[in-house]
């Protein structure tokens, strides 16, 4: 049986990787997800029917409420909270690898000291990623302030638990058997490392801490995995830690950061400050924004958070057939760090079923950006603030944006004046070929369609 079963996690695996290679790329990812959730069907069907570990009855009840829950999540929750939904799913892979290094530890075996140096490790990662996605989806979703918390005890307590974390983790490991109140105050200040290392960190870093977390939540469960001894938890464990990794270092070169500026930047902070722009904006209303569009032959459509507040990706499906159907070209630039998670704009504008052709890469867009007639800013900020490029002392100088201030007309649909995550002015509101839509974008949007329709 143990032969049967290993072969059925070496089918598990080939699925995860396939997967994996097909969610490179939007037109496939589906297929990807497909995949993936096959190959973790099996796994897990695999290894409870080859351990007696609970009755059928059991698992019977866990398929049925984790099917539930998934079905009513994925049915519910708008597309604004995924972000939220994506953290709190990190943390509980996290949880489940804390829960699983607690079990073994009240076990009364004697374990070897890689054992229990692994265990250190699960529990650790574990506790950090739980508590950690808690307070990342706590800032997502406003119930805490997005801005770092920078407290100078915060900061002492930040160093005390880490330190705490190190000592316990090596006296555990060399006295297994030691005192069990050692092995809970390793559990308790890795939870609390979780939750002060993630305060220390802005709203608009977020998308990077849910990668980095989605990759700890892997390299727990490969841990937990040694412990076990069970290789398809290694080798999934280790696919979504690598994959999470690989994902943040794109993430932190789109903004043109290291990762232990986002990570730290908030306990050794320095201040910047960015330069105040003066000016005044220019707005138009929907009939002349109408004349632009309708005479326009290249348009380039730039989301951003605003386009998932509003739910507008539907709208701006159909007004991109309205365009196409006028002779012009239309495409998207989508920048990597758009909206707050990886692909987020990505998953919206596939919601929508908006061709997979059309979503171009920022170099992509930047390079042909002075050919295009008009630009649609959708709710972005920061990824299309020009001041990465001009002020110096600016918080976001030097990461690279979509240049649309570089296109020969620029259309910003907008709410207000707000700034973005970096808390900075934009620039691009006050530039000369720049035009301000205020209003709800789906409202914008759809009296746009409606004065095309009107003038057919």
């Amino acid at each position: 049986m143990n032969i049967m079963t290993n072969m059925f996690y070496l089918f598990s695996t080939f699925c995860f990787v396939i997967g994996l290679k097909f969610l490179g790329r939007p037109a496939t990812a589906r297929k990807g997800n497909l995949f993936s959730s096959i190959g973790m069907l099996i796994a897990v069907v695999a290894t409870l029917f080859s351990k007696d570990i609970v009755s059928f009855e059991m698992i019977a009840v866990g398929i049925s409420v984790g099917s539930i829950i998934g079905f009513v999540a994925a049915r519910v929750v708008a597309m604004t909270a995924m972000p939220q939904l994506v953290a709190l799913f990190n943390g509980l892979g996290g949880l489940a690898s804390l829960l699983i290094g607690i079990g073994i530890y009240l076990k009364t075996f004697q374990y070897t000291l890689l054992d229990a140096i692994i265990v250190c490790l699960a529990v650790t990662i574990g506790g950090v990623t739980f508590t950690g996605s808690l307070i990342a989806w706590a800032k997502l979703s406003g119930i805490i302030s997005g801005k770092p918390i920078t407290h100078i005890l915060l900061k002492i307590l930040y160093f005390l638990f880490i330190l705490t974390t190190l000592i316990i983790s090596v006296l555990f490991s060399i006295h297994w058997s030691a005192d069990p109140n050692l092995f809970y105050i390793l559990v308790t200040s890795a939870c609390f490392l979780g939750i002060l290392g993630v305060l220390f960190i802005g709203g608009a870093d977020m998308p990077v801490v849910i990668s980095l977390l989605n990759s700890c939540s892997g390299l727990a469960a490969s841990a937990t995995g040694f412990v076990v001894h069970n290789n398809l938890l290694i080798i999934a464990g280790a696919l979504v830690g690598a994959s999470g990794i690989i994902l943040t270092k794109i993430m932190c070169q789109s903004m043109n950061r290291s990762l232990n500026n986002v990570l730290f930047m908030g306990i050794l902070k320095k201040k910047s400050h960015a330069k105040t722009i003066e000016g005044e904006t220019q707005p138009i209303n929907i009939e002349n924004t109408y004349y632009l569009l309708e005479a326009a032959r290249n348009v380039l459509i730039v989301p951003g958070f605003g386009l998932a507040v509003s739910q507008a990706q539907h709208s701006v499906k159909e007004l991109t057939q309205i365009l196409e159907d006028n002779g012009a070209i239309v495409n998207f630039g989508i920048h990597p760090v758009a909206g707050r998670m990886p692909g987020h704009m990505n998953v919206l504008l596939a919601e929508a079923n908006i061709d997979y052709d059309q979503l171009l890469e920022m170099d992509q867009v930047n390079s042909t950006m002075e050919l295009t007639d008009v630009c649609i800013v959708i709710g972005a900020n920061d990824v299309v603030n020009p001041s990465a490029r001009e002020d110096k002392s600016g918080p976001i100088y030097g990461m690279p944006i979509i240049n649309v201030d570089k296109a020969k007309t620029v259309i910003v649909l907008k709410r207000s004046m707000a700034t973005g995550y970096a808390g900075i002015q934009n620039g691009l509101f006050y530039k000369d070929n720049t035009r301000m839509l205020f209003g709800d974008a789906k409202s914008s949007i759809q009296e746009l369609i409606n004065e095309f329709k009107s003038s057919a």
